[in-house]
């Protein structure tokens, strides 16, 4: 755990025409488990495959076909609300979610509505400047995904591709804890960043492995309070469900939009009608989807060709004695043992692959010099090149010996920036760049002394401003630098343009 001090942010305030009212969210996160294999069928869970090739009997709702369940989507839901500090259920079951849809063959979903295979946890989210939310979650269960319909390949007819169909997904239920539209992206990112530390999800939004349901409802200052202590919902306004947020900068600007929308209405003497609704970033409005169904709509009831799921304590605490280091923990740990600040190692831990890289470079070498590498000229050139961590042109192994070699004072960091383009680009390897290129630093005082003597020489009108004012000793060192093209050790120089001024 983090050893610091959070102060609780204060809930988004948006002023009305007649009154000031207070956000209050919470979010239905549809994360998709990472395996090979769906929920309750053997077809692969690839994406960007041919439609419907990725689709066995079961998931196609052939008659006579039974669901048999994958072991692995199991552990992953455990290892998720381990990751959570959330309480494991031993005891599970499944649940039919009954409607129609298209992509559904089944005429069903199978679901966990009564008895969900984790309980209560807790995600801690950090919002800069010491400030952060413990976001409660209620529960993670288990269900199949639907298909897709597919509407823009022919201008009469729909399709349907059943590739998803079947996949498993964790549906991880906050409470009502978020206040803002900045909190409630920064959930669904520290989220993100969880999933991935654990392996359970990969949190590829672009291809919906991660979506968001956001319910946003409004009240008045003062009424959220009442809620939290006597947990009756009256006190709070009526919620809209928002459907299928996939960009954190869009869940941001629908919840702002909606919360609006039921502001507008309630203060015009009208009453917010709880429904799904949908986000159209386009229009930058929300529009209804449907009526608000009730578990009842649904017409739940246990699968009968599943049994109860039973697990056992062993094979737990087995799962959470092989976790991860997650990322609070990693936070903590790199700024201890590197000596980062805070907002460092919150940038180095801030995805799996970025903080995997920075240790392979700190390994052994100066880690606060190390950061500053890793964050600002390696994350700083793939960002610039639209590429990833995990595409980088040049390995940790060499941006850790571009990291040595100048905590050995064999190069400047002005020619390690040299060094580093060479090496970004051709994939050379950086000690034989400094050797074939002449690179190396120039510590011999001899040769140094000789380059001072001889720029000191040349202007003796900044000598006597340096003496009035020896701030001006940087036009001396800066001159020397130059002629000897970087290679001169700066300390070296500095010192020696101080003795030779009186300095």
């Amino acid at each position: 755990m983090l050893d610091l001090t959070y102060t609780t942010p204060a809930p988004k305030v948006i002023a009305g025409a007649k009154h000031d009212w207070e956000l209050v969210i919470g979010l239905e996160v549809h994360a998709q488990v990472a395996t090979k294999a769906k929920l309750f069928s053997g077809a692969s869970t690839l994406f960007g495959a041919e439609p419907n090739s990725n689709v066995a009997f079961v998931d196609a709702g052939m008659p006579g076909m039974l669901p048999v369940i994958n072991e692995e989507c199991v552990a992953q839901a455990v290892r998720t609300g381990l990751g959570l500090k959330a309480e494991i259920n031993l005891f599970s079951a499944f649940d039919r979610k009954n409607y129609f849809y298209p992509d559904l063959p089944q005429g069903y979903q199978i679901s966990q509505l009564y008895h969900p295979i984790v309980g209560e946890g807790e995600v801690l989210v950090e919002l800069g400047n010491g400030v952060a939310r413990n976001v409660r979650i209620e529960r993670i269960h288990l269900e199949q995904d639907a298909g897709k319909s597919v509407h823009d390949m022919d201008p009469n007819m729909s399709f349907v591709d059943l590739n998803r169909t079947g996949v498993a997904l964790m549906e991880i239920v906050s409470r009502p804890d978020i206040r803002g539209p900045e909190e409630a992206a920064a959930y669904v990112s520290k989220l993100r960043q969880i999933l991935r530390y654990l392996g359970t999800c990969d949190g590829n939004m672009q291809n919906g492995n991660l979506r968001a349901d956001v319910n946003v409802s409004i009240c008045r200052p003062g009424q959220y309070e009442k809620y939290q202590e006597t947990q009756d919902f009256s006190h709070l306004g009526t919620r809209c469900e928002i459907k299928n947020m996939n960009s954190m900068r869009f869940i941001q600007a629908a919840i702002d939009v909606e919360a609006r929308r039921q502001i507008a209405l309630v203060e015009d003497g009208k009453e917010v009608v709880q429904e799904t609704r949908l986000y159209d970033p386009d229009k930058n409005e929300t529009r209804s989807m449907r009526s608000k169904e009730e578990a009842h709509d649904y017409r739940y009831f246990p699968d009968p060709d599943l049994l109860p799921l039973v697990i056992e304590q062993d094979w737990v605490d087995d799962l959470a004695s092989k976790l991860p280091e997650l990322p609070d923990a990693k936070k903590t740990r790199f700024m201890a043992d590197f000596g980062l600040s805070e907002y460092d190692a919150s940038v180095l831990t801030a995805d799996v692959d970025n903080a995997a890289f920075f240790e392979a470079v700190a390994e052994g070498r100066d880690g606060k010099l190390a950061a500053n590498w890793v964050i600002n000229e390696l994350f700083g050139r793939l960002k610039k090149d639209d590429k990833d961590v995990t595409d980088s042109p040049i390995s940790a192994a060499r941006l850790g010996q571009i990291v040595g070699l100048i905590k050995s004072d064999k190069i400047s960091g002005k020619i390690a920036k040299d060094v580093f383009e060479i090496a970004y680009t051709s994939d050379r390897d950086p000690e034989e760049i400094v050797a074939t290129e002449g690179m190396e630093q120039v510590t011999d005082t001899g040769a140094i002394e000789a380059a001072v003597d001889e720029i000191i020489a040349a202007n003796p009108a900044q000598v006597e401003k340096a003496k009035v004012n020896p701030k001006l000793i940087g036009f001396f060192v800066g001159q020397v630098m130059k002629a000897t093209g970087g290679k001169a050790n700066p300390a070296a120089v500095n010192k020696l343009v101080a003795a030779k001024l009186g300095l």
